[in-house]
């Protein structure tokens, strides 16, 4: 019987147990080893709320949880609870699968005055996730910026955009829902330092922003290159861009503004005890399409800035790290010594949800030839021996069951759920 630890149970560990589960069938135990209570890591906590299509995948990853040689070990931290080397003792394989969920720092001047807010807290603070529950971003305020041309941007722009009746059949925290009710913001501006055709939005989520209940998206048609330069970009990316051109040409009227601010790099932020405004420059494309400033600058009034502008991988003492690219130092998944990883700790925050599966499964095939058909290790009897002697208090998937039934009878009406947000309700709705 051949033992596997992953720790992580978001998406890229789930696609790895998965995987795992084909190769070996009913010769494999997997341990999945979470810090939070609940599983699904981003799925949880990065996924908007109002984006309930996409969280649906989950039940794909309770299929694999239920299974009997499949084990949640939630609220258990490695590094403080069991260490890295202690898992290699026990199990043949252990896979990293982390994430990356810290913000990359606003490295500029003024980038950490009150009011600049990582997309880590701020998507965390809307989606529940224990460590930002008490973030209470500055909301009374008119205007708001965000930095970064991505998802995530799009994510925060449309959150803050929002009516609280748009956010109907969500699963928006209770503390995010009544605070952005009684929002101040009214002109949101999306900061770029590249053009239109350089985005890394998709289309729905950029298409969302056209059919908002109060809020116009703004593009300045002087931004774009000439429309028969959309023919060389991507499919996915022309139809990003047909949207910008479409919402260049809507009307305004409504009470919220989402401007789309391009070829703009913020320098540096500036205010008297917070935020009044982010100084931007000017930019232009080089030949290789790089944004170089061109010494013009101005201001972006706001009062709240919110940057997306990517994450890491946090570093587990011990085991290699590449910190300019936010991800543990491996070759195709493999660390070394019965070390693996996958999803974003393997390759940095890059791709979507689906892009973990097939990383899952190529390091499931690693690990397989690595380990061969026999397998010596102890595995679970091991952990679950040191995590009672240390006093451990673990979560099984039964008991996330158990709390995820009281987050849905606790749910305001038209909502799947109401999250709960402090570890010690979490444990307590175990009903133990």
């Amino acid at each position: 019987m051949r033992q596997v630890a992953v720790i992580g149970s978001g998406p890229a560990g789930y696609y790895s147990a998965e995987a795992l589960q084909k190769l070996y069938g009913d010769e494999v135990r997997i341990d999945m080893i979470d810090r939070m209570p609940v599983p699904y890591g981003l799925i949880r906590f990065g996924v908007a709320p109002d984006h309930q299509s996409i969280k649906a995948v989950s039940k794909r990853y309770e299929k694999v949880a239920l299974s009997d040689n499949v084990r949640f070990v939630g609220n258990v931290c490695v590094g403080r609870d069991v260490s890295v080397a202690e898992l290699l003792a026990l199990y043949d394989a252990v896979i990293l699968a982390t994430g990356a969920p810290d913000d990359r720092p606003l490295d500029i001047p003024g980038g950490d005055l009150p009011g600049v807010v990582g997309s880590a807290a701020f998507v965390g603070w809307y989606n529940g996730h224990p460590e930002f529950a008490e973030l209470d971003p500055p909301l009374d305020v008119a205007a708001a910026a965000v930095i970064g041309n991505g998802n995530v941007a799009l994510d925060v722009a449309r959150i803050l955009a929002k009516t609280p009746a748009e956010f109907g059949g969500s699963d928006i925290v209770g503390h995010a829902f009544s605070a952005l009710g009684g929002s101040a913001i009214r002109e949101i501006t999306i900061l770029g330092r590249r053009g239109p055709h350089q985005i890394a939005m998709t289309p729905k989520e950029l298409g969302e922003l056209g059919h908002l209940e109060d809020a116009t998206p703004v593009v300045d048609p002087e931004d774009f290159p000439p429309a028969l330069d959309d023919a060389l970009l991507e499919p996915g990316q022309r139809k990003s861009v047909t949207h910008l051109r479409e919402f260049a040409g809507l009307p305004g009227g409504k009470a919220k503004t989402i401007r789309f601010d391009f070829f703009a790099k913020p320098i540096r932020v500036e205010g008297e005890g917070r935020v009044e405004r982010v100084i931007v420059e000017r930019t232009r494309l080089d030949d290789k399409g790089a944004a170089i400033g061109t010494g013009e600058t101005y201001e972006v009034p706001c009062g709240l800035v919110v940057t997306c502008i990517g994450y890491k991988t946090p570093p587990i003492e011990g085991i290699p790290y590449e910190a300019d690219r936010g991800r543990f130092a491996n070759d195709a998944g493999v660390i070394g010594g019965g070390l693996y990883c996958v999803g974003w700790a393997r390759r940095g925050p890059s791709g979507t949800i689906g892009t973990n599966r097939p990383d899952g499964y190529e390091v499931a095939e690693r690990i397989a030839a690595d380990i061969g058909p026999g397998a010596r290790k102890e595995g679970r009897s091991g952990l679950d021996r040191l995590l009672e002697a240390r006093g451990v208090d673990v979560v099984t998937f039964r008991d996330w069951q158990r709390i995820e039934a009281a987050e849905a009878a606790r749910a305001r009406d038209g909502s799947p759920r109401e999250k709960f947000v402090a570890i010690a309700e979490m444990l307590g709705a175990r009903g133990r």
